[in-house]
């Protein structure tokens, strides 16, 4: 059998293994999915209420993911998991010794949890999408609207960068607690202050979070970000490959 295949089936082994990872995926759909129809009712019950503008900017679509920006975390915690967990039990020395090529080491690891995350997020985005558009009665939207199956689909696409980029980062700093502490306080604190304050918000529009979650709009009048959708995710995106060489270059060089 060949070496990558091995590897790949023992990395999927070492996930299915450790509940605490396996809850983070089943707590990332239920509050996404709970915290984003619960908004849109809240939405709903409102609209009248709001001004001209804002009735103008609404974009059913995106106010159906609301949840997942307290979601994501989850998947950040999955992604921290999913590296860090060996090096906090002490289990990187013996998965490195039995797998001396790093990058293949590395590689599936990524590969699985990629996959798993993947799975897990579009099933998320479509739940969340059809339960907020329910709860959102006469102002919803559909699948055939110009632009929502993209947003929908890239609700999914974007929850698994995150897991990605989490996961890149764990890789750099090996501590689940340290990797947290940076993680969970940059997406849920700083980038959305940088974001809102006029000051910083140029600097806002090129954070991984911030770009990617472009793709998630379908409604984009009022929104002066300097690219599109998918502009957006190819920056996201690139943070992540960016985070994920610099992982893999410090697993090179250092000792487990």
């Amino acid at each position: 059998m060949p070496v990558v295949t091995q590897v790949l089936r023992s990395e999927w082994t070492k996930i299915r293994s450790v509940r605490s990872t396996v809850w983070t995926l089943g707590l990332a759909v239920v509050i996404t999915v709970a915290l984003g129809g619960l908004i849109s009712a809240l939405v709903k019950n409102d609209y009248d209420n709001l001004s001209a503008h804002d009735k103008l900017t609404f974009d059913p679509t995106f106010v159906s993911f609301a949840g997942t920006g307290l979601g994501q975390l989850a998947m950040i915690v999955f992604g921290v998991l999913v590296v860090s967990n060996e090096y906090s039990t002490g289990m990187i020395r013996a998965s490195l010794a039995a797998v001396p090529q790093r990058g293949t080491f590395l590689f599936s690891k990524v590969a699985i949890a990629t996959l798993l995350a993947l799975a897990v997020s579009m099933v998320t985005s479509f739940a969340a999408f059809f339960t907020g558009q329910a709860m959102l009665g006469d102002l919803k939207a559909t699948l055939d609207d110009p632009g929502v199956l993209r947003a929908v689909l890239g609700g999914g696409l974007y929850m698994t960068l995150i897991t990605v980029f989490a996961m890149g980062v764990a890789t750099m700093l090996r501590s689940p607690l340290l990797s947290l502490a940076i993680l969970m306080p940059f997406f849920f604190l700083v980038s959305n202050i940088l974001g809102n304050v006029s000051a910083t918000e140029k600097i806002g529009d090129y954070l991984p979070d911030q770009a990617g979650q472009k793709i998630m709009q379908v409604v984009t009048a009022g929104d002066d970000a300097p690219y599109g959708p998918w502009g957006g995710f190819t920056i996201m995106a690139l943070w992540v490959v960016a985070v994920l060489a610099a992982g893999y270059l410090l697993l090179r060089k250092r000792d487990a």
